[in-house]
């Protein structure tokens, strides 16, 4: 009893009151605290340097998240990046580096979603970032795709193939110089490696396609992805080269700076020292330079695995593996290994396959032919694959296209399951081009003999193709005519090169071809031209086809006019070239169009730019005959306006070299140009309007086109400046031309013939007629010229009526202000040649014929001319004429007071003729 006690006590039960509280335990511990707010504002303030998308992430928020475990987290960022990269795009430049390493580092995410959104951002920074700026970045950006290339995952090869796109497309450059990289990824994309059984060392590696039942495509259409990449590449690899390959023609992208340009030479210029002329070899081109030895190029220091496939070793190496696995797609396409088909006719799918296998083996080809040693490397080709390609390549060709259609029950065709329809995608014949382009590649005229079953095929082909009248693209074209050109090479006599340019022709003469078509067209047929011109130098036998094509372009420019000016530049070209060799075919086709071409109102000349007629202009030089119907034709295109005076000037020193005045020491043609015709051309040409136009002109009356005075019977039409000064600019080149004609009595005597014919007896001239009469008298007059007596009053009928234009002209008519120092020059140079002409000037001046207001102009003009040193001694042997009409004056101005102008006349007069001792004495009788 007593221990059970003892032990109650020692846990006694306490016993609570209510209303109290419970008492403290002694263990207890005190869970009381106090807080306080925290301030801190500089977290709290939205940073001013860095800005933010909608989320309010900044560069640096985002780009942490691109850390993230969640895909989620990932997948925003990315989508954000682009949202704030678009809206600051200048925060590219300053976190470049940080944007591509993050970027790239996501390309073998295992979420699909982070690596689209990745694709779609990294192709919205290929669109803001320049290839120099990404460039210090690019090794980083090829090293993580490589790793997604060569990656475990299916999906994550297949979005490489995504990112390699967007890379190509913007940065070809950068990307091939890792080609060597690049290609071996290629490779394992679609095989794996296995040891030869064949070699007992089994040191040599081989690779087989590869088949994985993984992937989401078929195994077929995984290649078709893979080698569509790999043509891409080297698509890349072959424009990226630095020099061009010698194929049967060029593709239409190639840039127009590659084309030889003509150096402009002014010789006035070069004359004075003031143009350096360097002329070059090869066309000018490159300077070509005789030397034995031979500069080592950049890519011979690099290492073979840098040099990539410009080095022959590699590309070589690359070759021997790709091929092989080309040629098991090959097989697993070509129609023996389907299903029941007809004959030859491919699936699309298999179609599109075979098109990317012989894509990829006719660029590896571009590439061999730009190695040094280029006949050892098409003889190793053509020992090691010309088997294989005869055998599979050629054992069905050609290969048409045939398309599966699920027909509707109310479809005719109903039973039929395979129905030859038509379709974008794909394009049967450029599969059959591209082949015939690799095998002629492999044929030459030596091994002519062993290759003339397959070649025929070809040539049959080829033949067919071109004479079908099918509508074909440049693309097609240019293929064909590729392989076209490479068959002539291989066999070229003319049995065999004469149905060829038949078919071409044929293709040639189809209406509506496509300009890239007719160009390409156009181009193949110059290059065979120069090409038979070169081999038929010593052996005259050319094609009929080829001359019927090039006697039909002059009649083809004609017809064609503004249409398609880069096509008449082409055509211009070519006429040029073959005119230039004496042609005889194309010299008469052209003389019996020129008519047509150099009409004056809708010729090809006047239609066409100034460049291309410049070049019309020197086919002038080459035409047999200029008849006076052409030469009148001409005239009217130099005085037109149509064409520059600076061109106007090259025709007219073109006609003057072919007329019999250029002083050639040979005999020149006979009747090319006929002397009388050529001074119609000159005569018409300084006129600078026809006799219909100066008729119609005889109507015109009052201003403010016609200047008259009531001193002359000689009235001016005001031409427009650019008339004028383009008129001008032809005078002074035949004048030019008129001063080189040995005999200038009688050269004189013709154009004042003409002068009194035409233009005396017209009441109404142009005034830069009238000036470029003048100007045409001052070049030609000399002592053996004598004037006939209707010309001298014509000619200072003209005079007083141009000096009375001049000094009436309203000062703020700036239009007609530049023409003044140009025909003052003519009237005063005339006067000063010509004494009597002076003479019969100032008889006119019966002053009281003519009103009040016309006589400040008299006096002014009568001061001018004794103010002038040439005209002094002139004015001095007519002094008694001058105070006649000086006291005229003076008797219509006695009633009034004496004005300014006729004091100035005084005084003049005083100065220069009165006090001269020859004279009759000062006249101050008059005042």
């Amino acid at each position: 009893m007593t221990k059970k006690r003892k032990h109650q006590e020692d846990f006694q039960k306490v016993k609570l009151k209510v209303g109290k509280k419970k008492p403290k335990l002694e263990n207890a511990t005190d869970t009381t605290f106090k807080t306080k707010a925290i301030q801190i504002p500089e977290q709290l303030k939205e940073d001013g340097v860095l800005p933010t998308q909608n989320r309010k992430l900044n560069i640096k928020d985002l780009l942490s998240q691109m850390h993230h475990y969640s895909p989620g987290v990932k997948h925003n960022a990315l989508l954000g990046l682009k949202d704030l990269l678009s809206q600051y795009p200048f925060v590219i430049d300053a976190h470049l580096s940080n944007i591509i390493s993050e970027v790239a580092a996501v390309f073998t995410d295992k979420d699909s979603g982070v690596r689209g959104a990745a694709v779609h951002l990294l192709q919205f920074l290929a669109s803001k970032i320049r290839a120099e700026q990404i460039a210090p970045f690019f090794p980083l950006v090829s090293a993580h795709l490589s790793s997604a290339m060569t990656h475990i995952s299916e999906g994550i090869q297949e979005d490489s193939l995504k990112v390699l796109d967007v890379l190509l497309e913007a940065y070809p450059a950068l990307l091939t110089d890792r080609s060597s990289i690049l290609l071996k990824n290629f490779v394992e994309l679609i095989s794996h490696q296995q040891l030869s059984k064949r070699l007992k060392n089994r040191e040599k590696l081989s690779w087989m396609l590869s088949v994985n039942p993984n992937r989401r495509v078929t195994s077929q259409q995984w290649r078709l992805n893979v080698l569509t990449r790999l043509k891409k590449f080297l698509q890349a690899v072959v424009d990226g080269s630095s020099e061009t390959e010698d194929e049967g023609l060029q593709e239409q992208k190639d840039s127009p700076h590659s084309a030889r340009n003509p150096i402009c030479i002014s010789w006035k210029v070069h004359a004075n020292n003031q143009q350096h002329i360097q002329l070059f070899e090869n066309g000018g081109l490159r300077p070509k330079i005789n030397s034995s030895f031979r500069l080592r190029s950049l890519a011979s220091v690099m290492d073979s695995a840098e040099k990539g496939l410009s080095s022959a070793e590699n590309l070589k190496g690359f070759i021997e593996i790709i091929i092989p696995l080309l040629i098991e797609c090959w097989i697993e396409a070509s129609p023996a290994q389907s299903a029941p088909i007809l004959g030859n006719l491919l699936e699309s799918e298999s179609q599109q396959l075979m098109q990317q296998v012989l894509s990829i083996i006719h660029l590896l080809w571009k590439l061999t032919k730009r190695h040094d040693e280029t006949y050892k490397m098409e003889l190793w080709l053509r020992m090691n694959y010309l088997v294989d390609f005869k055998h599979h390549f050629m054992r069905h060709f050609p290969y048409s296209l045939q398309e599966t259609v699920k027909h509707k029950k109310k479809d005719s065709c109903k039973g039929n399951k395979y129905c030859m329809t038509s379709s974008n995608s794909v394009d049967h014949l450029l599969l059959n081009l591209t082949l015939c382009d690799i095998m002629v590649s492999l044929a030459s005229t030596s091994t002519l003999q062993m290759d003339s079953g397959w070649l025929d095929m070809i040539r049959k082909f080829v033949t067919d193709t071109l004479q079908d009248g099918s509508k074909l693209n440049s693309k097609q074209v240019n293929r064909l005519l590729g392989v076209t050109w490479r068959l002539m090479q291989i066999q070229q006599n003319k049995v065999a090169t004469e149905p060829l340019i038949k078919a071409v022709y044929t293709l040639y003469q189809q209406r509506n071809l496509l300009f890239p078509v007719r160009t390409l067209l156009l181009k193949f047929f110059s290059r065979v031209y120069l090409k038979e011109d070169l081999r038929t130098q010593r052996i005259r036998s050319r094609s009929k086809v080829l001359s019927r094509w090039l006697a039909g372009l002059p009649q083809q420019l004609a017809l064609l006019g503004l249409r398609n000016p880069e096509l008449s530049n082409q055509l211009i070209d070519i006429i040029h070239s073959a005119a230039s060799r004496s042609n005889k075919e194309l010299l008469q086709s052209l003389q019996a169009t020129a008519a047509r071409i150099y009409d004056p109102l809708d010729g090809t000349l006047v239609l066409l730019p100034a460049e291309a007629q410049r070049r019309l202009v020197q086919l002038v030089y080459f035409l047999p005959c200029l008849p006076a119907s052409l030469l009148a034709g001409l005239s009217r295109c130099c005085i037109m306006g149509r064409m520059s005076s600076e061109l106007a000037a090259t025709l007219i020193g073109i006609l003057h070299m072919r007329s019999s005045f250029a002083g050639w020491k040979c005999q020149v043609q006979d009747n090319s140009v006929n002397d009388v015709d050529y001074f119609s051309f000159l005569f018409s040409t300084l006129i600078g309007f026809s006799r219909e136009e100066l008729t119609s002109l005889q109507g015109i009356r009052g201003k403010p086109h016609i200047s008259q005075t009531q001193l002359s019977p000689v009235r001016l039409y005001l031409t427009d400046l650019d008339q004028f000064l383009h008129h001008w600019a032809v005078t002074e080149m035949i004048c030019h031309s008129l001063s080189t004609i040995p005999s200038q009595s009688q050269c004189f005597d013709i154009l004042q013939t003409g002068i009194c014919k035409y233009l005396v007896g017209l009441v109404v001239i142009p005034d830069s007629t009238a000036g470029s009469v003048l100007c045409a008298i001052n070049k030609l007059l000399d002592q053996a010229c004598i004037l006939s007596e209707n010309l001298h009053k014509f000619l200072a009928s003209c005079c007083y009526s141009l000096l009375y234009f001049l000094l009436t002209l309203d000062k703020e008519d700036a239009e007609h202000v530049q023409k003044r120092d140009m025909l003052w020059g003519s009237c005063i140079s005339a006067l000063a040649l010509l004494p009597r002409l002076l003479r019969l000037m100032l008889q006119s001046l019966q002053v009281s014929r003519i009103c009040r207001e016309e006589l400040p102009v008299v006096a002014q003009l009568l001061r001018l001319l004794m103010q002038h040193g040439q005209l002094r001694s002139h004015m001095i042997t007519n002094e008694f004429l001058v105070q006649q009409i000086i006291k005229d004056i003076m008797t219509l101005k006695s009633d009034e007071v004496q004005e300014q102008w006729l004091t100035d006349l005084h005084y003049c007069f005083n100065i220069y003729l009165a006090s001269h001792p020859q004279g009759p004495g000062p006249i101050n009788t008059v005042y």
